[in-house]
């Protein structure tokens, strides 16, 4: 059966830090590439033409539901819910802040592995950021998820049904404001991106496929963020679908990011750095890099100016900052940068000419930081 194409998978295991089941979840739609479809609907003898009738209900009606399909004889409905549309996740818990617009979901996969995905709506954008694994096996010290380990990747459907739920929620007006699309999309969630590759990709190329195979958003609209697995870095630039690439650096001295992001010990800072720059020169898009203010550990100003001098030495226009106060989890000895501090640093990047620009922070009164809902089911498992 034909599955939706993906490149070779990336030949090392980034994982530092696993645990937990590992379970292969059931085939999906959004598994299957047209011919992957076309085949399955042979095997029930129906014709040729019902899968881009089904493909229209899904990425662009949003509906993972046979039972809606009302143009699909209800026999065939059925069928393909016991073939291609399983349920492959389940809201645990919904919590919302910001008058409604933003909502952050627990979502039960169907091993019960658990993730989390937030959806933001802005005056004039939406915004959703998304998970690629249960866990993470980067163990980054001051992330929530880090400490909870990896428990597995995520497929392509899990990946696309996260997105496909917050699109339809969107369009049915569940989010104050009325009816609207959704615009951007962001693999800030929970896990590396890039220690899923596969996946990442799968879902990059149903999410920027016109319909009715794909939701036929711009790839400028989605950013691949990643705390610097430079192999896959170069392997992402050479794909030739120009997202957004976002290198979560958090310090610019070897030193501290090794106690930072541990797997700055395989690939430097200065690694790092070069394999940003390439992905610009071969996507010609800019790079964003991300920088979690902690107090007293990287908000130093040397530190900013350490970190505009490197960028510098790479070259002008092809790097922007997002520094963000960090979003402490309960019992954590990591806390936020002082405001004034946050002010300096700021101040010190754009001295060196480097375009910065303070990440907005939502959710901080629903457990807003990625892992923070998972970490406290862990302790009472399902």
């Amino acid at each position: 059966m034909s599955v939706r194409p993906e490149p070779l998978g990336m030949p090392l295991d980034f994982s530092t830090k696993v645990k937990g089941r590992r379970g292969k979840p059931p085939q999906h739609f959004a598994d299957l590439n047209a011919d992957g479809v076309v085949e399955v609907l042979t095997e029930l003898n129906q014709p040729r033409y019902r899968a881009a009738q089904i493909a229209t209900h899904y990425f662009s009606r949003f509906s993972a539901s046979p039972a809606e399909m009302t143009d699909l004889p209800t026999a065939l409905r059925d069928q393909l819910t016991e073939r291609i549309f399983p349920t492959l996740m389940k809201a645990s818990r919904v919590l919302s802040a910001d008058d409604g617009t933003t909502v952050k979901t627990l979502w039960h996969l169907f091993d019960q592995a658990r993730v989390e995905s937030v959806l933001m709506r802005y005056p004039n954008r939406t915004t959703l950021c998304i998970s690629s694994q249960a866990g993470c096996g980067m163990a980054c010290p001051f992330c929530a998820t880090g400490q909870l380990g990896l428990t597995r990747n995520l497929s392509v459907a899990e990946i696309v049904e996260q997105v496909r739920a917050a699109a339809r929620s969107l369009a049915d007006g569940e989010i104050p404001g009325g009816p609207t699309n959704l615009n951007n999309i962001v693999f800030m969630g929970m896990g590396e991106p890039l220690a899923n590759y596969r996946a990442i990709m799968g879902t990059v190329r149903a999410l920027v496929t016109p319909a009715p195979w794909g939701m036929g958003m711009s790839a400028r609209n989605i950013t691949v963020s990643t705390v610097g697995l430079v192999p896959a870095m170069r392997k992402l630039a050479d794909e030739g679908i120009p997202v957004t690439l976002a290198l979560s650096l958090h310090a610019p001295d070897d030193d501290l990011r090794s106690e930072l992001v541990p797997i700055n010990t395989r690939w430097s800072v200065n690694e790092a750095l070069d394999a940003a720059r390439h992905y610009f020169d071969v996507t010609g898009r800019r790079v964003s890099i991300e920088y979690a203010l902690i107090k007293d550990m990287n908000d130093h100003a040397w530190r900013a100016d350490l970190l505009g001098r490197k960028l510098n030495a790479r070259g002008r226009g092809w790097v922007h900052v997002n520094p963000i106060p960090l979003n402490p989890t309960p019992g954590s000895i990591w806390t936020a940068s002082e405001p004034e501090v946050e002010r300096e640093f700021v101040a010190r990047l754009r001295a060196h000419g480097i375009p910065t620009t303070i990440r907005d922070t939502r959710g901080s009164d629903i457990d807003g930081a990625c892992g923070q809902l998972a970490a406290v089911e862990e302790e009472q498992p399902a």
